[in-house]
């Protein structure tokens, strides 16, 4: 889940990069799985040939990297389990629906990747104690940095595409940790590199680097997890939408009291609407029902609680000016 140094920031990046929410829960599920499925067979096959050659050419720069290459099958698997729950239909005990799943797999997400940083940072500094020990790297383990690099940009970019076509920051999120692989695997070549060229210092640096980036995104991605746990509100522009939508309702004067948390990609709301003293409560609950359908048709909004003020209340004076 990261980006090159010269990327934009992932949170910046995830809401850039989440489409029209115009898809079922099926056709969400479905890519999720079948994108899942193709990273794990990806990452099999490139964990092996890291990790078996980069011990065979002594380079720890590339078994670090296959090392992650391991944690993405671990994460994949979480994001499969967490696809399959997200979509249950409300019960009982989670009247919302499940969607949090997703932030909570986006939570684990995050963890893994700063457990697997902090764990290579400490491999790659043990090696800087003794650089006079470190072995000179034989050429294949270049020419598989070289492949891996090739492999995980194109994944990064077929999984991003299904993200973006089907709109789930779960599966951001994971496209984001396939980045994060290439542009690690593009250190790991350079490390390699320069210690066939004479320096075999840069190898463990490599992997230092490596393991440093992929720590600040698990960073990142835990604490946007945390974030939404904690029920932060929608993004400012995505919540005067919302307002703008209630006040083009037919017989709302105003709004206000209007609030908003996160649930995984969907929005939950809940806002007082104003309406005229002189009508039945019959033609105020219809007015609330039209304007919590209009929300709930054109924004990425679950539900819509919505209270009918009548004019003329005290702290609404101001409206009859």
């Amino acid at each position: 889940m990261s980006a090159s140094p010269h990327q934009e920031p992932v949170t910046t990046v995830i809401a850039e990069d989440l489409g029209d929410p115009t898809h079922t829960a099926d056709e969400r599920t479905q890519a999720a799985a079948r994108s899942t499925w193709v990273s794990v067979a990806v990452n099999v096959g490139l964990a092996a040939a890291q990790i078996t050659v980069g011990s065979v050419a002594h380079s720890q720069g590339l078994v670090s990297d296959g090392i992650h290459s391991l944690s993405d099958l671990v994460a994949d698997f979480v994001v499969l389990f967490a696809n399959r729950h997200s979509q249950k239909d409300p019960d009982d005990d989670h009247p919302y629906g499940h969607q949090r799943f997703e932030t909570g797999a986006s939570l684990v997400l995050g963890l893994l990747l700063l457990a697997v940083g902090i764990g290579m940072v400490a491999s790659a500094a043990g090696k800087l104690e003794h650089a006079s020990a470190i072995a000179r790297t034989q050429v294949i383990a270049l020419y598989v940095a070289l492949l891996v690099l090739v492999a995980k940009e194109s994944l990064f970019r077929y999984m991003l595409a299904v993200a973006r076509r089907v709109k789930s920051s779960m599966l951001v999120a994971n496209a984001w940790h396939a980045r994060s692989d290439a542009a690690s695997s593009l250190v790991v070549g350079l490390g390699i590199a320069g210690n066939l060229a004479g320096y075999p210092i840069l190898d463990p640096i490599a992997a230092l680097i490596v393991g440093f980036l992929i720590g600040k995104m698990g960073w990142e991605f835990g604490w946007k997890a945390m974030n939404e746990l904690m029920d932060r509100a929608a993004d400012e522009s995505e919540v005067e939408a919302i307002r703008a939508t209630i006040l083009q309702t037919p017989g709302v004067l105003d709004v206000h009291e209007l609030r908003t948390r996160q649930m995984a990609d969907m929005i939950v709301a809940d806002a007082h609407i104003v309406v005229a003293a002189d009508i039945s409560v019959v033609a105020g609950h219809d007015i609330a029902v039209e304007a919590r359908r209009r929300v709930l048709q054109r924004h990425r909004v679950l539900n819509l609680m919505t209270h009918v003020d009548p004019l003329g209340l005290p702290d609404l004076d101001h409206l009859a000016e």
